[in-house]
């Protein structure tokens, strides 16, 4: 069970994973404080001056904190957005996957075949296997 433990964590998904939970708890952290920070100040000012951390419903006792729920959805959305950003990114850099060969060409006559033939249907030459 130890040498299976120790396969399951020296595979590349493993470890691949704990540095995207490292960075993506970082990246959380900075797009908070940009929410928190920098757009929820202004956008509290445009509305007549709210600040989205006050408002809370009180029931006596128990309160409802709307307002740190609006700020949580407004994260998410700049963290989708940032996300989407990237991944479009990444794939407009790398390179495109390239079509799988369905065909070959006859030594013979050089006219394009089937990959999988073994008589060329122009010249009738016996192809090798190779």
């Amino acid at each position: 069970m130890i040498n299976e433990f120790k396969a399951f964590i020296n595979k590349g998904n493993v470890l691949d994973l704990a540095v995207a939970l490292i960075l993506g708890t970082a990246f959380g952290a900075i797009i908070k404080s940009l929410v928190d920070d920098i757009i929820m100040p202004p956008v509290g000012k445009l509305i007549g001056g709210v600040d989205f951390k006050a408002l809370t419903i009180d029931l006596g006792g128990a309160t409802i904190n709307y307002g740190n729920f609006i700020n949580t959805i407004i994260t998410f959305l700049i963290v989708a957005f940032a996300l989407f950003l990237i991944i479009r990114a990444y794939r407009r850099m790398r390179p495109p996957t390239p079509a799988e060969v369905a065909t070959k060409e006859c030594p013979y006559c050089l006219s394009t075949i089937p990959l999988g033939a073994t008589r060329c249907p122009n010249c009738t030459s016996q192809l090798t296997s190779a």
